[in-house]
């Protein structure tokens, strides 16, 4: 079983158009502390982000943010969070985000939140890192999506066992047991850690 001590979580800087994801970003807040898992996420204090956040700091739980200096100029940053990093751009931002966590989920969210799980998920496939990776699949939200990734596999641009590093689940609960399940394959991997390492800026 894998220990989980902080969970990077991406999501949508707004609510959306169900209060159905706000809701599952509590409960996604409150397993989370329940199993004494601190949330690592992108530091604003708007939309699911910082309902999440919201959540985390109102249980007892500790919430890093990492937010960019120009967002934090446009005060979007949350001010309430056990610790705030502020960094020069994106690029750092997503960087030390991975760093700081032990997994990544994707809660519903826009092209934004699609980015950084993309960027997660290929970084797991060259063998940049073994951290689980999950989407939060509320109310069918990432449907579509999983279904491409499986589109995708029969068009041969993608490995089946690349495809099933992004493993999902529609409650919380099932998904944080997934993730602390995790156990990458050897053959996962399309590139060594020695040869990783070479590559690394």
């Amino acid at each position: 079983m894998r220990l989980l001590k902080s969970l990077c979580v991406y999501c949508g800087s707004s609510h959306g158009a169900s209060p159905v994801y706000a809701e599952s970003a509590r409960i996604l807040a409150r397993e989370m502390v329940d199993h004494g898992i601190a949330l690592v996420y992108g530091g604003g204090d708007v939309g699911l982000m910082g309902v999440i956040a919201d959540e985390v700091m109102r249980l007892g739980g500790e919430a890093t943010g990492v937010i960019p200096q120009a967002l934090m100029d446009k005060e979007v940053g949350h001010h309430g969070l056990t610790r705030l990093h502020i960094v020069k751009d994106m690029h750092e931002r997503k960087a030390l985000m991975a760093e700081l966590a032990d997994g990544f989920i994707a809660m519903p969210g826009g092209i934004g939140t699609l980015e950084e799980l993309f960027e997660a998920l290929t970084w797991a496939q060259l063998g940049f890192h073994d951290k689980p990776i999950g989407l939060l699949n509320v109310d069918g939200f990432y449907d579509g999506l999983i279904q491409f990734i499986g589109h995708i596999v029969t068009q041969r641009f993608l490995k089946e066992e690349h495809a099933t590093l992004m493993m999902h689940a529609s409650d919380a609960p099932a998904l944080l047991a997934q993730l602390k399940s995790f156990e990458p394959a050897a053959h996962s991997k399309s590139l060594d850690r020695a040869t990783a390492k070479t590559l690394l800026p």
